[in-house]
């Protein structure tokens, strides 16, 4: 009965969380998933309290610990009254990082300020990079094998930022540190379906390079459903995914940023980790990891998630011209943001 009752809510709310429903009929239901503790770093933000609660509506999820420096008992409290599986716990300050870490299987890290008119996410820098830094700081000493999906801006410096950190500690693991690009396949989909006018669900764009600018590099040659569109129509797609960030921005006219879009790609991430640890195979996703692919040492491409957390870092396949363009005139540009992170964590 309760299995019956709680695949009619999951049906509901498929719409929000479309993960759910797969989720059950590659046959995993709340009854069936092993315990898993998540744990939202930055849970009372922007970003962070729409992700606290797609991450409740997850039957994969069994506790949800929620923090932030303030304000984290309301939106605990608040999402806690949801009726499903997981049980949620809310933590503030520093002196309760450590409870709200221990135990935890995946920590998702949204923590940091927001973009607001004019500024580039390089700006976000030297408040954001403190706030990763000490966070990871914890996650080494409280949960060292822990998955760390990274939110926090600039990615491009900020996942480096958090491998120093763990390699400081001694406990730097490169297969469980992700940078989530989330949104950019997210955003490109979106574009391309509706310059395509095919059904979004069925959609699919790998998203290369980083989480900035130019350094964001959709492959819409190697998009699916295949679309007769013409070159122009593919710069202008690209050009529309890497400004994703800076349009919503300016349509909030300095009044926030891309929170809700955020907060669903990086619930979508998340639930891809979770399928991952538990065992599903062939969940692929794109994500900002250390990898070989190119010669920088950190790049976004799609990588195949396992009980380990990235099992395979895959290639890039077949690029276009245009492509293969953007690909070299990201590179400086992702370089130096990479040695930017690096630099942070060693000067400070």
């Amino acid at each position: 009965m309760k299995a019956a009752i709680l695949r009619s809510l999951l049906r509901k709310s498929s719409t929000v969380a479309p993960s759910s429903s797969y989720v059950l009929r590659r046959g995993f239901s709340s009854e069936l998933a092993p315990e898993r503790k998540v744990a939202i770093l930055g849970a009372a933000g922007g970003i962070g309290q729409p992700l606290s609660l797609l991450m409740k509506l997850n039957p994969l999820v069994s506790k949800l610990a929620l923090y932030d420096i303030a304000g984290t008992p309301g939106v605990a409290a608040d999402v806690s009254h949801i009726n499903t599986r997981s049980e949620v716990t809310g933590y503030m300050g520093d002196d309760q990082l450590k409870q709200a870490l221990e135990g935890s299987d995946v920590v998702i890290i949204p923590a940091g300020v927001p973009r607001k008119p004019g500024m580039t996410r390089d700006d976000l820098f030297n408040i954001n990079a403190g706030i990763v830094k000490s966070l990871c700081s914890a996650i080494g000493k409280y949960c060292p094998n822990a998955l760390v999906t990274v939110i926090s801006n600039p990615v491009n410096s900020t996942v480096p930022i958090a491998a120093e950190v763990f390699k400081g500690l001694g406990v730097y693991d490169e297969k469980k540190l992700l940078g989530v690009t989330t949104l950019d396949v997210v955003r490109a989909k979106t574009f391309y379906a509706g310059k395509a006018k095919v059904n979004v669900a069925e959609v699919n764009v790998p998203v290369v390079g980083g989480h900035a600018g130019i350094t964001i590099l959709p492959l819409f040659s190697q998009a699916s459903p295949r679309a007769n569109l013409s070159d122009e129509d593919i710069k202008a797609l690209t050009k529309r995914t890497q400004d994703g960030g800076t349009e919503v921005v300016e349509a909030k006219a300095g009044k926030g940023s891309a929170t809700l879009s955020m907060a669903y790609a990086g619930a979508i991430f998340a639930d891809a980790c979770l399928k991952g640890l538990n065992g599903v195979p062939d969940v692929v996703e794109c994500s900002f990891v250390q990898s070989t692919v190119t010669e920088l040492p950190f790049f976004a491409s799609k990588v195949r998630l396992g009980k380990n957390g990235v099992e395979e870092v895959l290639g890039l396949g077949l690029l276009s011209e245009f492509e293969q363009q953007g690909l070299e005139a990201l590179k400086p540009e992702l370089k130096s943001s990479i040695e930017k992170g690096i630099k942070f964590v060693h000067q400070s």
